[in-house]
Formats: C-alpha cells, sequence, structure tokens
C-alpha cells in the first residue's frame, strides 16, 4: 500500500466525518439536514435531494418543492419518519420544516452525537493505519522491503494518522462551538 493511497483513504475518512457532522441540526436551517433522508419513491429509496428543490428562506425555516406533485405525499411520511426531529407541514404543493431553537438540554444530546461521529471518523483513520502498517510489516517479512524502510514507513503512516485524528478533533470543536452557541 502507497502512501498517497493511506493519505486519500484517510482523508476520504475526514470527509465521511465531516458529511456526518452535517446531518446535525444546530438551531439554524440548513439544507444539509436532509442530506440523509431516503424517500420511497416508487417502491425504491430514493435521495431527498434528487426528488425535491431544497430552500432554507429564512434561518428557522427549510421549503422542499418536490418537482413531481405526487410525490409530496411519501416525501412528507419520509421526514416524519427519519431521525432529524421535525415536524414537516404540508400545504399540497410544498413542505416547510419550521427549525426551532435548541433547548439546552437538545444542545447536549447534539454535542453527544458530534462527539460519537467523530470517534468512528478516528477509528476509520486509524483501521486504515492498521492495515497500512500490516502491509508494510507483510512486505518486510516477504524480504521486498529493508528492515529500516519498513519504519520509516511505518513512522511516516504514523504521523499521517496524527494528522488526520487531529483535523477530526477541529472539525468537533467547529461543530460543537455552531451548537452551543445560541
Amino acid at each position: 500500500m502507497k502512501l498517497a493511497e493511506v493519505e486519500l483513504l484517510m482523508q476520504k475518512a475526514v470527509e465521511a466525518t465531516q458529511r456526518s457532522f452535517n446531518t446535525i441540526r444546530t438551531g439554524r436551517a440548513s439544507t444539509s439536514l436532509l442530506d440523509r433522508v431516503m424517500v420511497d419513491y416508487y417502491g425504491s429509496p430514493t435521495p431527498l435531494k434528487t426528488l425535491a428543490n431544497i430552500n432554507t428562506p429564512d434561518a428557522s425555516t427549510i421549503t422542499i418543492q418536490p418537482f413531481d406533485r405526487s410525490s409530496v405525499n411519501a416525501i412528507e411520511k419520509a421526514i416524519s419518519l427519519s431521525d432529524i426531529g421535525l415536524t414537516p407541514n404540508n400545504d399540497g404543493s410544498m413542505i416547510r420544516l419550521n427549525v426551532p431553537p435548541l433547548t439546552t438540554e437538545r444542545r447536549k444530546e447534539f454535542v453527544k452525537l458530534a462527539s460519537k461521529y467523530a470517534e468512528e471518523g478516528k477509528v476509520s483513520v486509524r483501521n486504515i493505519r492498521r492495515d497500512a502498517v500490516d502491509s508494510v510489516r507483510k512486505q518486510e517479512k516477504a524480504g521486498d522491503l529493508p528492515e529500516d524502510e519498513a519504519r520509516d514507513l511505518q513512522d511516516k503512516i504514523q504521523k499521517l494518522t496524527d494528522k488526520y485524528i487531529a483535523k477530526v478533533e477541529d472539525l468537533l470543536a467547529e461543530k460543537e462551538k455552531d451548537i452551543t452557541t445560541v
């Protein structure tokens, strides 16, 4: 496994963590809250953003304008069943979501959720490190890599790991700040 591959995999793990953070409410309306919502559209699960135009006209409202009016009820049902905790208001052609301000209790829950997502991201980065180090050790054992080069590669892999774990922690600190700021 090449160092560039390892870095790319770690970068993808950090990006996945960022996408997870984007689904956590911060008290402001954001279209990314609906990124994980899947709608049962003609029998197949379809991402909401491919079925409708999603906007935030103000800081506390999200509007969803379906491309196909017959899908309004399916979209409303999918939002109700999702874990975003918002109640959809359907006027027949458009769905509105009012994003209420967060209570202190709810903010604490969201900080815990963000910490959980960050830990998953760190575990993912560490798993990539483990696989890369195992690959280096196998090459060393097979005689394809001298011992000093293998140690050097393992050190570089560890430095990459530290760098990307620090990035996840920075993202977590930023998200916690967003959540706790009223």
